[in-house]
């Protein structure tokens, strides 16, 4: 590990101040402190964002759910306000990694991250939700932006995130075993508008499915998802499986997510 200047802020003006400056943020740490370990970053000051209150929180406004960025994934699985409005947002958030994780993992930092096989950013994309910055608001649609890229500008941090409340949605993960990521997670969500289907762990990023989405409009049921094609030619091919393997649990896991939707 590099030496560097470690700070901990109380106010959100503070921490955007020393971003501005060209600190990097320090949310839950699960993914940068092992890069610091390991001599991968080298961050001159990192801006420990745990004791600025106003990144944290659950709170209903209106038809959506807003959730602060430094909320603890642990916090948002147990929370009363999303099991009513979104449990399938709740059990997303349970089963993120080991309990450790779930206790010192936040919602920004995961986001933020971006991580191609990370849950959370197909729950964003599924649900059309809205990445709230400390400059902007943004569409998940606009803010993914492929491997570990977001439409994040420098000096710029996630202050929370506005779910739409679904008629119905689930998530289904299909794990890889030692790492507890997804080597396919789907997120289907029946709203208003529609289905709207998303997938992590398969490819460079998440992504939606258009055809998926367009046979679970027309009916919100597993038999709707079985004559839908699943193009391999853009999944991960690896050793943990191959792209053809990958396309069909994503069909699986389909199912398996409207199955628990319509329970």
């Amino acid at each position: 590990m590099y030496a560097f200047v470690y700070e901990k802020p109380a106010s959100l003006a503070h921490a955007v101040s020393q971003l501005e400056a060209g600190a990097q943020a320090l949310a839950g740490g699960q993914t940068l402190i092992a890069s610091l370990k390991q001599r991968l970053a080298n961050p001159e000051k990192l801006v420990d964002l745990a004791g600025v209150a106003e990144l944290s929180g659950i709170c209903r406004d209106g038809e959506q759910l807003v959730i602060g960025a430094m909320t603890r994934h642990a916090t948002v699985a147990t929370s009363p306000e999303v099991l009513q409005a979104i449990p399938a947002l709740a059990a997303l958030a349970g089963g993120i990694g080991d309990r450790q994780v779930r206790a010192m993992g936040t919602l920004g930092g995961s986001v933020a991250n971006n991580d191609p096989a990370a849950c959370y950013p197909s729950a964003l994309l599924a649900l059309g939700a809205t990445v709230h910055t400390n400059r902007r608001k943004l569409a998940a649609d606009d803010f993914f932006q492929g491997i570990y890229s977001t439409a994040l500008e420098p000096g710029e941090l996630i202050t929370a995130i506005a779910f739409p409340i679904p008629k119905r949605a689930a998530y289904a993960k299909f794990r890889q075993p030692a790492s507890r990521f997804a080597l396919v997670g789907v997120f289907v969500a029946q709203m208003q508008s529609g289905a709207r289907v998303a997938i992590t762990g398969a490819g460079n990023g998440v992504f939606r499915h258009p055809g998926l989405e367009a046979a679970l409009t027309a009916s919100f049921t597993p038999e709707a998802v079985q004559s839908v094609a699943i193009d391999a030619g853009e999944l991960n091919d690896d050793l943990h499986a191959s792209a053809a393997y990958r396309a069909q649990l994503i069909r699986i896991q389909t199912q398996r997510a409207v199955s628990q939707a319509n329970a």
